[in-house]
């Protein structure tokens, strides 16, 4: 039986419990192939920053996410995405394909994807199964 291939989508809760949790429950279904995309987006604490910048935290975020995921077992690649999360997985679907989306987010409130529709324009955009993950920021964010 080959693997589910699932692509997910983080930033901040790329490493936090609740994603653990679903990739958890997902291998417990069976063998699964995740690749994790961290969009570079630019640091909202700051005015300005510089060339690059954004790319190396999301690369931080991503190492770091990655070790944590491949300690729950799973068989987990990565790579950074462009800094719209729509975009970032238009450009991972150019390049493999996947039975499955998660979207791993902030809780309403903090988090800027759910305020700006972001499942919802994923869903309209995207023909795959789509699955929002609300979490707290992984331990770095904290």
């Amino acid at each position: 039986m080959d693997p589910q291939r699932v692509l997910i989508v983080a930033n901040q809760t790329a490493g936090g419990s609740a994603l653990r949790a679903e990739v958890r429950k997902r291998l417990a279904e069976g063998p699964h192939h995740f690749t994790l995309v961290v969009p570079a987006t630019p640091p909202h604490e700051h005015l300005l920053w510089v060339d690059g910048e954004p790319e190396a935290i999301a690369r931080k975020h991503l190492d770091a996410a990655l070790s944590t995921l491949r300690a729950t077992g799973a068989t987990v690649d990565g790579r950074v995405g462009d800094a719209s999360p729509v975009q970032a997985i238009a450009d991972a679907l150019l390049v493999d394909d996947y039975d499955a989306i998660i979207l791993s987010t902030l809780p309403p409130g903090a988090s800027r994807w759910l305020k700006r529709g972001l499942p919802e324009r994923v869903e309209r955009r995207f023909d795959l199964p789509l699955r929002v993950i609300i979490g707290a920021p992984a331990a770095e964010y904290v």
